[in-house]
């Protein structure tokens, strides 16, 4: 028996289908969670290159850095210009604040550009690099030895980046090695850094975060631009309430090729790992 059901219909249908499906899943990314692939070796050994996670936005509530921005086709629509009416006097809606040692997702408050970064330092905290040495208030925290981090010295994830190594000149396939100590904030909450010699960011100033601002800092302390570095210059400075996204607990992928396509390159040991 033939079918009643007209062509017209079913081209409505499938439209019906197809819009419904991507507002369920814009309003999924912008309330709950949004997914975020590590493009860099900042955060290493936290994070590594190719990395996939999401980001949770209940953690901190909503401002308009909560909406993604649209760049896609010729669009390039800000969050501002959708989440406009969020967006004042760096407040958020269901707010609560982040804890030091919480690795976050936000917004670059000069270009807009999403950066995942630790949380350091809290409003009212005085932060400063002393010989590599991290001090929150004037006390460093407690460092512990731990093994060496060791990769291998090649193009990582889709951009080609190679590592920096503390091993001096490797060649292409050697054995990447860097420093690694545990550090432990005054919270208690310990994380691993890694290290690639002296810096001129291991010696800074007092930074004195503004009420309503954060300190941000890469585990990878020799190759993150973090609130060391003003935003004026590419860094990140301080990081207005609003510009939280949310925070990141869990690796759900990893891939250590140009594509996630590349089975071969999946790092399997990474999978739903949880982060510290």
């Amino acid at each position: 028996m033939a079918s009643d059901a007209k062509p017209g219909n079913s081209i409505v249908e499938t439209i019906k289908t197809v819009f419904w499906a991507l507002v369920i899943a814009g309003l999924f990314r912008t309330l709950l969670f949004q997914p975020f692939w590590i493009p860099s070796g900042s955060m290493k050994d936290t994070l590594l290159i190719g990395d996939f996670l999401f980001v949770n936005k209940m953690a901190y509530g909503y401002s308009y850095a909560s909406c993604p921005s649209i760049r896609f086709a010729g669009l390039d629509i800000d969050a501002k210009d959708i989440c406009g009416f969020l967006d004042g006097d760096n407040t958020r809606i269901l707010g609560s604040e982040p804890e030091r040692g919480d690795i976050i997702v936000f917004r670059q408050p000069t270009d807009g550009t999403d950066f995942i970064k630790r949380v350091i330092g809290l409003p009212g905290d005085r932060i400063q690099m002393k010989d590599g040495v991290l001090h929150i208030n004037d006390v460093a925290v407690k460092l512990e030895p731990a093994p060496d981090f060791v990769e291998e010295f090649s193009r990582q994830g889709p951009m080609g980046i190679r590592p920096r190594c503390e091993n001096g000149v490797v060649g292409e396939g050697g054995a990447c090695i860097k420093s690694r100590q545990i550090e432990t904030l005054p919270n208690g909450r310990s994380h691993s850094i890694i290290n690639i010699g002296d810096q001129r960011a291991d010696h800074t100033g007092v930074f004195t975060v503004p009420e309503g601002h954060y300190f941000f800092m890469g585990d990878n302390r020799d190759n993150s631009t973090d609130s060391r570095f003003p935003a004026a210059v590419g860094g990140v400075g301080y990081v207005p309430y609003e510009n939280l996204i949310g925070r990141a607990n869990r690796v759900i992928f990893s891939s250590a090729g140009s594509s996630m396509l590349a089975f071969w390159t999946w790092r399997s040991d990474r999978f739903f790992t949880r982060l510290d």
